[in-house]
């Protein structure tokens, strides 16, 4: 599939020219495969926190409950239910990852994954004593590497980037040594989204002999990741937003392969272990990416990433790149000429290079702006203290919708007469 070129969007752009880029927008087509929201829903621009479903999702569930689970019972499990972690992980990994077979897995929630994917890395990494992070981090992140520095003794780091950017490879460069164990960093900043420089800030994590645990939330689905090329030792990411995977979907867990020899989680399940249906005493984990495995696997959220996968996989991930640089460019353009005039400031960054797949921009009365604008059928995402995020999925997402929110988020910020 041809990407979409739109060139730089600067100044005002009028509905008449968003519907000339629906118009010759290659992804267009694939709008017709999500299922529609309620008639009350002018826009949805919050697709970075919880995807829109795939009409597919609803087929397959309809299928597996009729000819699987009714049809072959318990008989299932023993029928390729178990392996659809390690399938399915290989199935996101091939289509939005960057990722060879036998490396990544579905299963748990994020939280649990990156705990997992943390206490490996530490493990691996006897004797050192400090964890790498930032402020702007996800409190999920946070919160687990905190508790972990308090039951391991360790020390926690702390970058502090600007509110507007994210983490540079020159500022872990500034605080690395030879005690650090881990540095642990989201490749999209949810507030700002600020794309990281990931393989610059991985080589400079590998140099000083440290390993690094990215958090791919707001990228998978949404932008290029290269995970092998960029020589990553650890990944986590949920599926429910840009994969559109639906509510409560498991999530992404990449291991490299070379650390697989040395693979050693904090949450011994059966699922990880060596033969699990013998169940025998004692625990010996399994070999590979399936060591990192806990319990039982959700099928049907990994039904729900199958599809999501596919349809990323169909698209082409450097076509819906391509695309959400465009929508990007338009919302940044037109926040700059109608927005910031209202006293509004865009956080995220100008250059697109550096700009995840949503804009954020605050006022300090975005909490109640928000919820005027959930009223007038404009579904977008408020972050505390003041900032409001537009979330643009670029597959579901058209132009002209994102421009019609653009123009009531106008209208709701203007004073009042």
């Amino acid at each position: 599939m041809s990407s979409l070129t739109t060139g730089a969007i600067t100044g005002s752009i009028t509905r008449a020219q968003a519907q000339d880029l629906d118009r010759t927008d290659p992804l267009a087509g694939f709008r017709d495969r999500y299922l529609p929201a309620t008639d009350d829903v002018v826009a949805y621009l919050d697709g970075n926190s919880l995807g829109r479903p795939l009409a597919a999702i609803a087929d397959s569930w309809q299928r597996f409950t009729h000819e699987q689970w009714a049809g072959r019972l318990i008989r299932g499990w023993s029928e390729g239910w178990m392996d659809l972690p390690e399938l399915v992980g290989d199935e996101l990994a091939a289509a939005a990852l960057g990722a060879a077979p036998g490396q990544t897995i579905i299963a748990d929630s994020t939280t649990v994954n990156f705990y997992k994917a943390m206490r490996a890395a530490l493990n691996l990494r006897p004797g050192r004593t400090k964890i790498i992070l930032d402020r702007d981090n996800f409190p999920t992140n946070r919160y687990v590497a905190e508790s972990l520095a308090r039951d391991l003794g360790l020390e926690l780091v702390w970058l502090e980037p600007p509110i507007d950017g994210g983490v540079t490879p020159e500022a872990v460069a500034a605080v690395i040594d030879e005690r650090t164990a881990v540095v642990t960093l989201s490749h999209i900043a949810y507030q700002s989204a600020f794309l990281a420089d990931a393989p610059a800030i991985t080589e400079v994590a590998h140099r000083a002999g440290a390993l690094v645990v990215w958090d791919l939330c707001h990228s998978v689905g949404s932008t290029e990741i290269e995970l092998d090329a960029w020589d990553v030792d650890f990944a986590v990411g949920c599926t429910y937003k840009f994969v559109g995977a639906g509510p409560g979907a498991p999530a992404l867990l990449y291991a490299n392969a070379r650390h697989h020899a040395g693979l050693d989680q904090p949450i011994w399940g059966w699922l990880g272990r060596q033969d699990s249906f013998e169940m025998e005493q004692g625990y010996r984990p399994a070999a590979g990416i399936r060591s990192m495995m806990s319990g039982t696997p959700p099928l049907l959220g990994l039904l729900a990433v199958r599809e999501g996968a596919a349809v990323i996989a169909e698209a082409g991930i450097a076509a819906i790149r391509a695309k959400a640089v465009a929508l990007t460019e338009m919302v940044t353009a037109i926040a700059e000429d109608t927005l910031v005039p209202q006293g509004f400031t865009v956080m995220s960054p100008c250059d697109p290079a550096r700009r995840g797949g949503h804009v954020s921009i605050a006022r300090p009365d975005a909490r109640e702006l928000s919820q005027r604008l959930t009223e007038a059928g404009v579904l977008i995402d408020f972050r505390a203290p003041q900032a409001i995020r537009i979330g643009l999925s670029p597959l579901p997402a058209s132009f002209t919708e994102v421009w019609d929110a653009m123009e009531v988020i106008r209208t709701l910020s203007a004073p009042a007469h």
